[in-house]
């Protein structure tokens, strides 16, 4: 289940909980949902991956894009006309759950906390340098280790580097390589 964000909407509450049934049952799990826009013209925003893969790729937009449209049109939730929009949470992916920082741990990071630290700072950069009981401790330059509980952060995710996308393309490699050799 998708951790209810201290700045999720009430509609993009509602939203979560009859859509992720919908995407666990093809085979995905809902990573983020927004509603962007005015109320004249809304766009549902769907970030979604395969759990094994942490990938989505076009077939998987198509079927979710698809399943979700169907469901959507019996839950009717926009008073008005509204877009949709489907995709990967991209190499830079938002950090929502617990195992997104466990799977990241040694890559860097923007956490932003709902509350300031002691210092009244609110957002951290760091490298994420472990996780455990929900507590994430992220090795920044200028004040060392910080510790942010999960609970309280309002929003993270990975910061693009040379290093991230050299990791994330040799585990595409090695994905590629299993499914080869498992289809022979």
């Amino acid at each position: 289940m998708l951790p209810e964000s201290k700045m999720s909407t009430i509609q993009e509450k509602k939203i979560s909980k009859f859509l992720e049934p919908v995407l666990g049952e093809l085979g995905y799990e809902l990573v983020a949902l927004r509603i962007l826009g005015s109320q004249k013209l809304q766009t549902l925003q769907i970030l979604a991956e395969d759990p094994e893969t942490q990938t989505l790729d076009l077939e998987g937009c198509t079927k979710i894009s698809r399943a979700v449209s169907a469901i959507l049109d019996v839950e009717d939730p926009f008073p008005g006309a509204y877009q949709l929009e489907v995709s990967s949470p991209g190499i830079d992916r938002p950090l929502v759950r617990e195992r997104d920082f466990l799977a990241n741990i040694g890559f860097e990071a923007t956490v932003e906390k709902l509350t300031p630290a002691e210092s009244g700072q609110k957002k951290f950069r760091g490298r994420i340098a472990a996780v455990e009981n929900e507590l994430i401790t992220l090795n920044t330059e200028d004040q060392g280790d910080v510790q942010i509980e999960l609970g309280d952060i309002n929003k993270a995710k990975l910061v693009l580097t040379d290093e991230l996308i050299k990791a994330t393309a040799k585990k595409r490699k090695e994905q590629q390589t299993e499914s080869e050799t498992e289809s022979e």
